[in-house]
């Protein structure tokens, strides 16, 4: 029997090359974009998942109130008090990698590294495996330093005990080596390859306001998080609400609702959710929604194959009502021929899958580069939920042909009457409906995406960037402002340099600190941006002024305690422009307060999708920020700008910073690099739109190719009767192109929700277009016109004896 089954299975796929082509594309295409978007999603889902302790530890964030989101970022305070006084916390651990990679001495060595500062107890809380040296303790003081065993073997040749007591130079400074460390296993964003003792704990017991800490609580085990959560937010409330309340002369809750100028409540998420799920940026959080859609469009390419089986398989029934009569006729029962034709799915499915896992291996290398990652397809995971989505398909794709070809009456096949049916024709009207909607929504969702992206990347972004450069510190220097200000003097004279200047904030790096900015006469705070700059910060990037003036370097104040604000600024403050000028804040960051001169127009300083946010700007030698100076911004002449450079990485390697590696950026280039991640978001619809109308539309030609050939007969008959051919054409056409509009109306407010939802992400975004819609309609229906008039045109030339002799 089973033998049987496949030998007609064979015969069918071989009369039905083309729709048997078709399936095998459609599922193989769709089982690979479904496997490649899981490996994405498994790779994200991964990190810190090997941590023993991930339901113990949680990621604290903080929000400011209810006009307010969450940002990640915790105070000592926070952290400290908490621990005294909740018994279900077993410890808390502090730690920063704002410094990034840095480049680490040893002998005539220089190493880059990434460094974290952190509280003493880094590697206890997250059980980091010692390699050499006593771990636990090895960050008693801040000359010491733990280096991982990868890092300790490439500056030392090894990272076994002997390195313990060397040291290396960081920052001006030497640090003895006092533990070397095992790297997490597993994927994880907590991953320093050298760690020190914060310098900056001390002193900050009672720093409410300094936010730039990312915090995690370890709990007890079974303890209840939600209670605890009400515990924390209750000591914030009494110890930075109502005593900030109280020096104000306001009341708790004016404070909150005036913006609190700090954290008011916390939210914490588990340390292996964090990647996907933190409130706020988390570390290096993962875009689930983008992971989301593209999983969701990878199932509907698979979803549109099926459909492609169903509607083939049904439109080939006429072919096979006879074998079915027969067959009936001389005992098969149903059940029997169900399973058939479940075997005849499983077949061309499972080939599919087979081909899916060759042609994933052989884009895996692209699909790496693409997203800047080491996927492997070693995770039994990808095997599996790809084998069952296979299976899902098969049963879905064939159960509903299979129950409708099993349920054909043996007497009226036999008798030729199958033809008279109307269940197939509303079947796969249907279906071929669903299959062009979600055509059609592609269609539409992918130039709505390409117009977002255009309308960021032709944004004024409020400054220009042209022809200039940031040149990053190789080191921090002992006093970095002294020198800055010999930089700025020495490449001013390399000819070719037309100005330089500093900020803090680097255009596409985004924000650098953060604190609350408070009005003391109107008792109202708010949390800004701080950000120490050059007097000629505004001059060098063309930034213009909405009102007030610029910094003026013959003004003593506007070097001690003068201030710019943006739009943005006046905004959270309620201000015009008008009213800013002249008006004393105070920052958090400040004892001193400080007095606006002027308002700028709001530049994007990270990316276009984000809201521009409050900024405070002021002279780099105000205050502490002198002591974290690590750039300098150059602007090139455009006629010589290779010449320029080269004359500029002449002096920075022998006399500015002897030694090291001229490194550099162009502003205008750092700053398109926020738009990476939007461009590839286009790049991946621009692709899965092709795929999803390829399968659609060859779909559409096999049924419209075999739904054609049952109606050669009519075609004749019209031939003789003197129809010509473009009424034939159109009189075989016009039932597609029906479908095909109506299939776009449905589409219509799907497309404009889903759309709609995505565009919410964007700080600028486009308004609703039209186009996109009307462009999908027209777009389909001539695809499809395209599509279904080649075979209409091959028919208009049928044998009209081969048709009638017999009539």
């Amino acid at each position: 029997m089973l033998h049987n089954w496949l030998k007609i299975a064979l015969i069918n796929y071989k009369k039905n090359a083309l729709s048997t082509f078709i399936n095998l594309f459609g599922l193989t295409v769709g089982l690979t974009g479904f496997m490649l978007i899981l490996m994405h999603w498994n790779d994200e889902k991964s990190y810190e998942s090997q941590n023993p302790q991930k339901d113990q530890i949680y990621l604290v964030e903080n929000s400011m109130g209810k006009s307010e989101g969450y940002w990640s970022g915790a105070t000592y305070p926070q952290m400290l008090v908490p621990k005294e006084e909740i018994k279900d916390i077993e410890d808390y651990v502090l730690f920063n990698s704002w410094y990034g990679e840095v480049n680490m001495k040893f002998g005539n060595k220089i190493i880059p590294a990434k460094l974290f500062d952190a509280s003493s107890n880094f590697f206890r809380f997250f059980n980091y495996k010692s390699v050499a040296g006593n771990l636990d303790n090895s960050l008693s003081n801040t000359d010491n330093i733990a280096l991982s065993e990868e890092k300790a073997k490439e500056i030392f040749g090894n990272n076994d005990q002997s390195t313990i007591g060397k040291t290396v130079a960081y920052n001006g400074k030497s640090y003895t080596v006092s533990g070397i460390y095992k790297s997490p296993e597993g994927k994880s964003v907590i991953n320093p390859e050298a760690v020190i003792l914060s310098p900056y704990l001390k002193g900050n017991e009672d720093q409410w306001g300094n936010y730039n800490w990312t915090g995690m609580f370890k709990f007890k085990k079974d303890a209840n998080v939600d209670e605890i959560i009400q515990k924390i937010n209750k000591i914030l409330y009494h110890n930075h609400v109502e005593k900030n309340a109280k020096e104000k002369g306001i009341t708790p809750q004016q404070y909150i609702e005036e913006g609190g100028g700090g954290g008011t409540e916390i939210a914490l998420t588990r340390i292996d959710k964090m990647k996907f799920d933190a409130k706020g940026s988390g570390i290096d959080k993962t875009d689930k929604k983008t992971i989301y859609i593209l999983m969701a469009l990878s199932i509907l390419i698979v979803i549109l194959s099926a459909i492609n089986f169903i509607n083939l398989k049904t439109a080939q029934a006429s072919q096979r009502a006879k074998e079915i009569g027969v067959r009936k006729a001389i005992g098969a029962g149903r059940f029997g021929l169900i399973l058939q034709f479940l075997l005849e799915t499983f077949i061309i499915c499972f080939v599919a899958y087979l081909l899916s896992l060759m042609l994933t291996e052989l884009l895996l290398p692209y699909y790496n580069k693409f997203l800047g990652k080491e996927l492997s397809m070693s995770d039994f995971h990808i095997y599996l939920y790809s084998l069952l989505m296979m299976l899902a398909v098969t049963f879905i794709s064939g159960i509903i042909p299979a129950l409708y070809l099993a349920n054909f009456k043996p007497i009226n096949t036999l008798k030729g009457n199958f033809s008279r049916s109307s269940h197939g024709i509303w079947l796969r009207n249907g279906i071929l409906t669903l299959q062009l909607m979600i055509s059609a929504f592609f269609i539409t969702a992918g130039l709505i995406i390409h117009s977002q992206v255009k309308y960021m990347m032709n944004k004024d972004l409020g400054f220009s960037g042209d022809q200039a450069i940031v040149i990053p510190f190789n080191e921090n220097k002992q006093k970095p402002f002294l020198f800055y200000e010999l930089m700025k003097r020495e490449i001013s004279k390399i000819p070719g340099v037309e100005d330089v200047t500093y900020s803090k904030q680097v255009i596409g790096n985004g924000s650098s600190g953060s604190s609350n900015v408070d009005d003391p006469v109107a008792k109202k705070s708010i949390m800004a941006n701080h950000g120490s700059i050059d007097l000629n910060f505004f001059t060098f990037y063309k930034i213009k002024f909405l009102a007030g003036r610029d910094f003026n370097p013959k003004l003593s104040s506007d070097t001690i305690s003068n201030a710019v604000v943006n739009e943005a600024f006046l905004r959270k403050m309620g201000w015009t422009a008008a009213e800013a000028l002249n008006k004393q804040v105070q920052p958090g960051f400040d004892d001193k307060p400080y007095t606006i001169i002027g308002v700028t127009k709001d530049f994007n300083q990270q990316s276009v999708a984000n809201e521009v946010d409050a900024n405070l700007y002021f002279f780099y030698g105000t205050n502490w920020n002198r002591d974290q100076i690590s750039n300098v911004q150059v602007k090139l002449n455009k006629n010589d700008v290779q010449g320029t450079l080269k004359r500029i990485q002449e002096f920075w390697e022998k006399k500015a910073e002897p030694g090291y590696a001229f490194q550099y950026q162009f502003i205008d280039k750092k700053f398109a690099k926020t738009f990476d991640k939007y461009q590839k978001q286009q790049t991946l619809f621009t692709i899965l739109n092709a795929v999803v109308l390829i399968v659609a539309l060859l779909g559409l030609f096999a049924l419209s190719s075999l739904l054609i050939e049952q109606k050669l007969k009519d075609v004749a008959i019209k031939k003789t009767l003197g129809a010509d051919e473009k009424t034939i054409i159109w009189d075989l056409s016009k039932k597609f192109l029906l479908i095909a509009a109506i299939a776009v109306f449905i589409s219509i407010p799907i497309s404009y929700y889903f759309m709609n939802e995505w565009l919410k992400d964007f700080a600028y975004r486009i308004e609703m277009p039209l186009f996109p819609y009307l462009l999908s309609f027209v777009l389909l229906l001539i695809l499809t016109f395209a599509v279904v008039s080649i075979k209409s045109y091959q028919a208009t030339k049928v044998n009209l004896v081969k048709y009638l002799k017999y009539e």
